[in-house]
């Protein structure tokens, strides 16, 4: 279980975060929604410790990441999906996945891993020997996704994964989502713009608005607040 507890960041005067607490649990994906500057991205940003904490505890699996470099972090069980889909265009689709396994697989179970990914995403297995910057939008992200789930993590922090791509991509994506978290031991944190999209795949959802959780509950209750939604989602 990853627990966040009187979580706050600071950029210089501006306070990113204040006194934020939730808890996500395993399998279940946790949505984290609100508008643009709510915080959403700074929280990942720190519980993968790509920024530094101002004060309170970030603890997954019983251990305090809050403190511990972003390679102790990741070792920890936990894969960070930044925005932007970053990949390296110059490797193939399988390098690029052989990559991601190079720190956490032995030889015999990287094969394995590799397999199963493309299995996973059976749209990738024909760009498989081919340089990645040929791929769309929609197979970027399942590139991405992919890389990060073939380190078997514990812990997936997914920021934004359907900017950009056509509605029927991302319901696709999400979709595969919520059948890879349901009914295993990952816990799945989910920031999203698209609050309708990941509302409908989450079981819990976090609502930031300026820094500060103003909603923690499940994902079924606030999909059907519309006042809330209205308020602080913009449907």
């Amino acid at each position: 279980m990853l627990e966040v507890q009187e979580l706050s960041v600071s950029y210089g005067a501006v306070h990113a975060l204040t006194a934020v607490t939730f808890a996500a649990t395993p399998g279940a994906i946790t949505a984290v929604l609100g508008a643009n500057g709510a915080g959403k991205t700074t929280l990942l940003r720190s519980i993968s410790g790509l920024v530094k904490t101002q004060s309170g505890s970030i603890r997954f699996n019983g251990q305090e990441l809050v403190g511990k470099t972003v390679e102790g972090i990741a070792r920890c069980g936990v894969a960070h999906v930044p925005e932007g889909r970053g990949i390296i265009e110059e490797l193939t689709v399988e390098e690029n996945l052989r990559l991601a396994t190079l720190w956490c697989l032995g030889r015999r179970e990287r094969e394995r891993a590799i397999e199963e990914t493309f299995a996973l995403f059976p749209r990738l297995t024909g760009f498989r020997r081919r340089h990645a910057s040929i791929l769309s939008g929609g197979e970027r992200q399942m590139l991405v996704i992919g890389r990060a789930l073939i380190s078997r993590p514990q812990l997936l922090l997914l920021d934004e994964p359907s900017l950009g791509l056509a509605p029927l991509v991302t319901a696709g994506l999400m979709a595969l989502l919520r059948d890879h978290t349901v009914g295993t031991d990952m816990t799945v944190v989910l920031v999203e713009q698209n609050a309708r999209s990941a509302l409908s795949v989450s079981q819990r959802a976090v609502v930031l608005n300026l820094g500060e959780v103003v909603v923690n509950d499940a994902a079924d209750v606030v999909a059907a607040d519309s006042n809330l939604r209205h308020h602080y989602l913009g449907f």
